[in-house]
């Protein structure tokens, strides 16, 4: 910039005098401009930061980000609530043994004992707090369910605290786990509707109050709106919810997402009760529809109980400045990889306001899995969706899965992994032998990949691997994984921008794409409003289309809940995805069914799904004209079959030497003998 001012003066002086000035300028005085220009520079960008969008205001008035430091694990002064976690346990479990963490003012070197005389102390340890107590219980599998004392002794000092182990629950619908005949809908709980506005607003907690006209704060959705919509999910055709985190997050700035838990084993007020939160799980489970918890092992918030008074300071990766992890993921496997990028990625922070967990201490490792097995005991729900699975770290995450699969074999896991490459991708999923010696326990993962895909497919020419010639090189790595129909696909989400804007509101495409996602390989996932051809994007993780579902708050000008609330496209999308929804459900050859995908030619991509009583062919047109499609070139798929039914319009194609398809259009199509 300097230098263009130094040219622009000189400039403005040969055009004034018409000739190159003959005296040099004065340095000094050039130097002053330069400053003043700078600094003009400065204000201007300072205004046009102010002048930023007030929908995106990320923290209240008054609050500032947090600033780094470490922590000490010294103790507080004083303990005002303590705590046994887990709060209760069961009878009967596989593993019949759980470690109690005790937080209570200087227990550390006090002995433990119970009353019950079928649970046992095994082990007791002392953490560097002396605010805190490891008691290892053994509980018999003949011991009474009920109430009884644990007294921690130390001399003559002795304190009791009440526990209760319980009969486990023996349910047909209780985890039933996640397959491919599912189809999951994915809502964040703050923006679907709002169903109790007495929990709009809890005193006590950092962030109060609701801001609807902005994103970064709460809006005012809970656990009982979404209980009220149960019918909605029924009338889609969705077989699963995914929430949001749905644990307290006691955070002063963006606590409405989920993701910066502050207590384990608490539904966060503003939400409703760990009653209500069972009360949805069964009340899904009655009609049909399964649940799935968003949980995460990489961090916590910064003002969950035990950051405040951290048992140890290797609880959490700590470092003499803040350090961000890398995003990185292909350093856990890549054999060249810098040691020092590799511990970044895992033990760097996400966030200011998240400190990075240290699973690699025994302690937190088992609290962290024995809380996953106690809301799984609790509430019966039937999957876990694990956020930011490539960040912590590796070896636990194999101990979280095996423990998982041991007690619950059923139950649902996939994780999140958003990567770039099939290879980076499917080394998180078990049995695969890419990692050698390594074994993830973990079935299934979100299928990243296939949405790169989806994605191009629709939005840019077909070349030798792009556009639409990369969903078939993405399937044509299916052999890297155990089983890639345990994948979840979906066409957004939570961090992305929402599909329809994606595709330029560009109806053919939102339906081509949806075409695709119920009827490739694979689990299908749908974003809240994708429906009703809800839009939004914008923000570092998508955070513009975190809306609110229109009709969800009393009062609200729509009502989109009810077919009289939406116009007639948003109408024509629901009912799309409904019948497509349907045909799924009763077409076990799109869930469990064999595949075969032909390679794309002049812009036309030709796959089959099929067993021994249904095959359907889809045939997806990527160019932006209409296409006539010349069939024989499928016939070892076609062969036997005389006609065929398109499953959204029923219209019967008697003569299939020839299908034509719309511009930037897919057809599901059923073959008839």
């Amino acid at each position: 910039m300097q230098k263009y001012t130094l040219t622009l003066i000189l400039g403005l002086l040969t055009l004034l005098l018409g000739c190159t000035p003959k005296v040099k300028p004065d340095p000094q005085a050039l130097e002053k401009i330069e400053t003043v220009t700078e600094e003009k520079e400065k204000e201007s960008t300072e205004v046009e930061e102010k002048k930023e969008d007030p929908a995106m205001q990320k923290y209240p008035d008054g609050v500032e980000p947090p600033e780094y430091k470490r922590i000490a694990a010294t103790g507080q002064s004083r303990v005002n609530d303590k705590r046994i976690e887990p709060p209760f346990w069961w009878v009967g479990m596989k593993n019949s043994r759980v470690e109690l963490i005790i937080h209570d003012y200087r227990v550390r070197g006090y002995k433990a004992v119970t009353n019950h005389p079928d649970v046992r102390v095994i082990k007791v340890t002392n953490a560097p707090n002396p605010n805190y107590l490891f008691v290892e219980l053994d509980i018999s599998p003949r011991a009474a369910a009920r109430p009884f004392k644990i007294a921690l002794t130390k001399g003559e000092d002795v304190r009791t605290y009440d526990y209760e182990i319980k009969a486990r629950r023996s349910d047909p619908r209780r985890v039933q786990g996640l397959d491919a005949s599912d189809l999951i809908y994915l809502l964040m709980p703050d923006r679907f509707a709002n169903g109790d506005p007495r929990n709009d607003s809890v005193e006590g907690m950092l962030q109060t109050g609701v801001a609807r006209d902005k994103i970064f704060f709460r809006h005012g959705g809970d656990l009982q709106g979404i209980i009220d919509r149960l019918d909605y999910f029924s009338e889609l055709g969705i077989t699963a919810l995914w929430l949001n985190p749905v644990q307290e997050n006691d955070e002063a700035y963006e606590s409405y997402h989920g993701y910066a838990v502050t207590d384990h084993y608490a539904v966060d007020p503003r939400f409703g009760s760990n009653e209500l939160y069972l009360e949805l799980v069964e009340k899904c489970h009655a009609r049909g529809i399964k649940v799935i918890m968003d949980i995460i092992h990489n961090h916590v918030g910064d003002q969950h109980w035990f950051i405040k008074d951290l048992p140890s300071e290797d609880w959490i990766h700590q470092f003499d400045e803040y350090t961000k992890t890398t995003y990185r993921a292909p350093t856990l496997m890549d054999p060249y990889a810098a040691e020092a990028d590799r511990q970044q990625m895992s033990d760097g922070w996400f966030d200011e306001h998240m400190p990075d967990l240290n699973q690699t201490n025994p302690h937190l490792a088992r609290y962290l899995i024995q809380n996953n097995i106690w809301w799984v005991e609790y509430t019966g729900l039937d999957g876990y969706r694990i956020d930011t699975y490539a960040y912590p770290d590796q070896d636990f995450m194999a101990d979280w899965g095996k423990a998982m699969q041991e007690e619950y074999p059923k139950l649902g896991l996939f994780g999140e992994t958003w990567v770039h490459g099939a290879p980076i991708q499917a080394q998180f999923t078990q049995n695969n032998q890419l990692r050698e010696g390594y074994n993830s326990y973990l079935p299934g993962v979100t299928d990243f990949q296939l949405y790169y895909a989806i994605n191009e497919a629709l939005g840019r020419q077909q070349g030798w691997t792009e556009g639409i010639s990369k969903i078939y090189y993405t399937l044509a790595k299916d052999f890297l994984y155990e089983d890639p129909y345990r994948n979840v696909l979906f066409l957004d989400n939570h961090d992305l921008g929402r599909f329809f804007g994606v595709v330029e509101q560009d109806f053919n495409k939102y339906k081509s794409g949806l075409s695709l996602l119920m009827t490739l390989r694979g689990i299908p996932m749908i974003y809240y409003g994708t429906e009703i051809l809800m839009t939004g994007t914008g923000g570092a993780f998508g955070e513009g289309g975190r809306k609110d579902f229109p009709g969800g708050w009393a009062g609200d000008a729509e009502n989109k809940f009810e077919a009289a609330g939406r116009s007639a496209q948003e109408q024509e999308a629901f009912d799309f995805i409904k019948k497509l929804a349907r045909y799924r459900k009763i077409t076990p050859a799109l869930q469990s069914g064999k595949m075969t995908q032909f390679v794309p030619v002049d812009d036309i991509y030709v796959f089959f799904r099929y067993d021994a009583d249904r095959t359907v062919m889809v045939i997806t047109n990527s160019a932006p004209e209409a296409k006539t499609v010349a069939t024989q070139r499928y016939a070892e798929r076609m062969r036997g079959f005389r006609s065929a039914r398109d499953v959204i319009t029923d219209e019967v194609i008697s003569d299939l030497s020839a299908i034509s398809v719309e511009r930037n259009a897919t057809r599901v199509l059923e073959l008839i003998r």
